[in-house]
C-alpha cells in the first residue's frame, strides 16, 4: 500500500498505514485503536462548542481503509465509543448506516477503559466484544499497553505522538507507531484513530522503534 511501512514481528508481517491503523495481511485484519466515536457530541452535550462531522469523517476513513487493503476483519483495540453521552441518535444512526454498507466485514472490540463507561456497542452493529488480551498467533491484541507473557502486545490507550522543534509553543507533533524492543518491553502502541482525541508525546527507550504519520506516509525515525 502506498505510503505504508512494514516490519516483521512475532512471526507476523505488519503494515503500518498512513490511515493510523495496522494491517495484518496474513489474517486480512485491520487493527484500529482509540476511535472514540461520539467524542465531539459528548462534549457538545456538556456545553462545550466543538466541531461537528468527526464521526462521519472517521467512518469514511474506515471505509477507505477497507477499500485500500481488502481487509475482511477490523479489530478495535479499545475505546470504540467515547462515553455513554456518545449514544446520540445521530451517532448511532451513522454507525448503523456504515455497518449496513459493510455488512460482510467481521468486527471485534477488545474492551478499553472508555468502553467500560460507554457500555458495549449496540447489538445491531454486530461487533463481537471481548476482554483483553485477544491472542492472535504470537500477538496479544489489547487496549492497555501492558506486557503479556509469551506474546508481543499491540495496544492503544496512550495516543502517542513524536514532537519536533524547540520551544513548547513552536513544536510539530505527529501521531506515531511506537514499538518497544521485544527483548526489553514487548509492547507496541498504535496512534489514536479518531480525529478528535488528543495526543501524548512518547518517551523513547533504548531499542524502541518509532514511525511517524506524516500526511500520506509512514516514516521511520532514526
Amino acid at each position: 500500500m502506498d505510503g505504508a511501512a512494514e516490519l516483521a514481528l512475532a512471526g507476523e508481517r505488519l503494515q503500518l498505514l498512513p490511515g493510523r491503523a495496522i494491517l495484518l495481511p496474513r489474517h486480512a485484519t485491520l487493527l484500529v485503536a482509540d476511535a472514540h466515536v461520539g467524542k465531539a457530541v459528548s462534549f457538545r452535550r456538556l456545553g462545550v462548542p466543538v466541531p461537528r462531522g468527526t464521526t462521519t469523517a472517521n467512518l469514511q476513513a474506515l471505509s477507505d481503509l477497507l477499500r485500500q487493503t481488502a481487509a475482511r476483519r477490523i479489530v478495535f483495540l479499545g475505546d470504540f465509543l467515547h462515553s455513554a453521552r456518545a449514544r446520540s441518535a445521530s451517532t448511532l444512526g451513522a454507525l448503523a448506516r456504515w455497518r449496513e454498507r459493510h455488512d460482510d466485514i467481521e468486527l471485534c472490540l477488545v474492551r478499553g477503559n472508555h468502553d467500560a463507561q460507554a457500555g458495549d456497542p449496540p447489538t445491531v452493529l454486530r461487533i463481537d466484544v471481548v476482554d483483553e488480551p485477544l491472542r492472535l498467533g504470537g500477538l496479544a491484541l489489547a487496549h492497555h499497553p501492558q506486557p503479556v507473557a509469551g506474546a508481543y502486545v499491540l495496544a492503544g490507550h496512550w495516543h502517542p505522538c513524536a514532537s519536533f522543534g524547540g520551544r513548547a509553543n513552536d513544536r510539530l507533533r505527529l501521531p506515531c507507531f511506537w514499538f518497544g524492543d521485544p527483548e526489553r518491553r514487548a509492547v507496541g502502541i498504535l496512534p489514536a484513530f479518531g480525529d478528535f482525541t488528543g495526543m501524548h508525546p512518547i518517551a523513547r527507550g533504548e531499542g524502541d522503534r518509532v514511525w511517524v504519520v506524516a500526511e500520506d506516509r509512514v516514516v521511520a525515525l532514526p
